[in-house]
C-alpha cells in the first residue's frame, strides 16, 4: 500500500507507522482468506413452516489445503405463530417415537423442556411414569433451547436469538411483549391470598387475570386445589379442573400445571387470549396460601387525535390536538375514566400549531350602500367597491384591481324604492241633500 512505503519523517511516531503496516496485512490475510473459499450457495428450505425455523448455506473450500472459516451459516426463518393446533415443537418430536417399541415396550412420550445441562437433547418422559429417555442426541433445527426464550437448537447447540428473530441478536422483548420496549405498556400485579373456606363455602375466587396478561405464575402451598375458568372476549365461557400434572391448552393459551403432594404451580407465558379467573376448591381441614404475580397489559390507553380543523382557511390559522381514551381490546374509545385508573397512564398535553400560513387570495370589498336617492317612485344608491389584501397578521389593505381580475367585481350602484309613490285618489260625489226646513 501507499501509505507504507512512506519513509518515516522527523517527528513521525514509529508506533503509528507500525500499526498501519499490520493494518495492511490484517486487511491483506482477510481478503486472501476469503479468496480460498467459493462464493455462499442459496438456502437450504426453512426447517419449521411456523414458529421460527433455521435455514442454512454451504460454501466450498477451493484450496488444496484446508481453509480458515466454517463452511456453513445460519438464519432464522418462518418466524410467525403457528396456529395453537399445531401443538409444541419439541412434544411433537417426542411423539413420532410412540411408535418405536422401548427395551420392548410402547410407551406415549411426553417432552422434557428446560434441561439445563443440555437443552437441545430430546429427552422425554413416559406418561405415567418416572421414566425419563434421551430419545435423541439432538433435537430438530428450530427447536426451543428453553420454552420461555426465543433461543433456538441449530445443529444440537443453543444459539442466542434475539426478539428481532436475529441469530446471535441480544435483543429482548420487555415484560410487556415488546420488542426492545421500555415496559410501560403493562404493570405488574402481584399478590397472596389465603383460603377461608368451610364447609358451607367449598369454592373462591383467587385473582382474576385479565386478557393479554403474560409471565403468569401461582404457587399454592396447603390441601387444597387450584382450578380454571375462562371466558373469551365473544363471551364463551370454560371450565378446566387442573386434575394432573402436564401441559395444557386452554382457551388457545398454554397452561403448565404441577401436582405435588403439598402444593401446586401453575405457569403461563401468555399472551393470555381470554380472562382467566383461577379458583381454589376446598380438599382439606387446614387453611392454603396462593402467591401470585403476572404482567397485565394496560388495556385502555390515551391516544392522541389528529389535528382539529385550522381556524382560518387562509392567511394563518391555528390547531389543536386532543387525546382520548382506547380500549385496545374492543378498538374503541371510552370514557376518560378508564385511562385515569392506571397511574402509568400519562395524558398527552394538547398540540399547537400554525396552519394554513398562505396568504389569502385578493377580494372584493364593498362599503355598506348609501341612503336612496329616493323615498319612492325608484331612487339609485351607491357604494365604493375596492380590491383587498389580508396579510396573515388580519390586516386589510387596497390594492390594484388587476389582483381581483379572476372574479366578478360587485355592482356600485343599484335601484332603490322601486314602488309607487301615494298619491290623492278623488272619489264621486254623493247625491244631493235638500235640507229639511225646505220641505212642506
Amino acid at each position: 500500500m501507499e501509505c507504507c512505503r512512506r519513509r518515516a519523517t522527523p517527528g513521525t511516531p514509529l508506533l503509528f507507522l507500525a500499526f498501519l503496516l499490520l493494518s495492511s496485512r490484517t486487511a491483506r490475510s482477510e481478503e486472501d482468506r476469503d479468496g480460498l473459499w467459493d462464493a455462499w450457495g442459496p438456502w437450504s428450505e426453512c426447517s419449521r413452516t411456523c414458529g421460527g425455523g433455521a435455514s442454512y448455506s454451504l460454501r466450498r473450500c477451493l484450496s488444496s489445503k484446508s481453509c480458515e472459516g466454517r463452511n456453513i451459516r445460519y438464519r432464522t426463518c418462518s418466524n410467525v405463530d403457528c396456529p395453537p393446533e399445531a401443538g409444541d415443537f419439541r412434544a411433537q418430536q417426542c411423539s413420532a417415537h410412540n411408535d418405536v417399541k422401548h427395551h420392548g415396550q410402547f410407551y406415549e412420550w411426553l417432552p422434557v423442556s428446560n434441561d439445563p445441562d443440555n437443552p437441545c437433547s430430546l429427552k422425554c418422559q413416559a406418561k405415567g411414569t418416572a421414566l425419563v429417555v434421551e430419545l435423541a442426541p439432538k433435537v430438530l433445527d428450530g427447536t426451543r433451547c428453553y420454552t420461555e426464550s426465543l433461543d433456538m437448537c441449530i445443529s444440537g447447540l443453543c444459539q442466542i436469538v434475539g426478539c428481532d428473530h436475529q441469530l446471535g441478536s441480544t435483543i429482548k422483548e420487555d415484560n410487556c411483549g415488546v420488542c426492545n420496549g421500555d415496559g410501560s405498556t403493562c404493570r405488574l400485579v402481584r399478590g397472596q391470598y389465603k383460603s377461608q373456606l368451610s364447609a358451607t363455602k367449598l369454592d373462591d375466587t383467587v385473582v382474576a387475570i385479565p386478557y393479554g396478561s403474560r409471565h403468569i405464575r401461582l404457587v399454592l402451598k396447603g390441601p387444597d386445589h387450584l382450578y380454571l375458568e375462562t371466558k373469551t372476549l365473544q363471551g364463551a365461557k370454560g371450565e378446566n379442573s387442573l386434575s394432573s400434572t402436564g401441559i395444557f391448552l386452554v382457551d388457545n393459551s398454554s397452561v403448565d400445571f404441577q401436582k405435588f403432594p403439598d402444593k401446586e404451580i401453575l405457569r403461563m407465558a401468555g399472551p393470555l387470549t381470554a380472562d382467566f379467573i383461577v379458583k381454589i376448591r376446598n380438599s382439606g381441614p387446614t387453611d392454603s396460601t396462593v402467591q401470585f404475580i403476572f404482567y397485565q397489559p394496560i388495556i385502555h390507553r390515551w391516544r392522541e387525535t389528529d389535528f382539529f380543523p385550522c381556524s382560518a382557511t387562509c392567511g394563518g390559522g391555528y390547531q389543536l390536538t386532543s387525546a382520548e381514551c382506547y380500549d385496545l381490546r374492543s378498538n374503541r374509545v371510552v370514557a376518560d375514566q378508564y385511562c385515569h385508573y392506571y397511574p402509568e397512564n400519562i395524558k398527552p398535553k394538547p398540540k399547537l400549531q400554525e396552519c394554513n400560513l398562505d396568504p389569502c387570495p385578493a377580494r372584493w370589498e364593498a362599503t355598506p350602500w348609501t341612503a336612496c336617492s329616493s323615498s319612492c317612485g325608484g331612487g339609485i344608491q351607491s357604494r365604493a367597491v375596492s380590491c383587498v389584501e389580508e396579510d396573515i397578521q388580519g390586516h386589510v389593505t387596497s390594492v390594484e384591481e388587476w389582483k381581483c381580475m379572476y372574479t366578478p367585481k360587485m355592482p356600485i350602484v343599484q335601484p332603490c324604492n322601486i314602488f309607487d309613490c301615494p298619491k290623492w285618489l278623488a272619489q264621486e260625489w254623493s247625491p244631493v241633500t235638500v235640507p229639511s226646513f225646505f220641505v212642506h
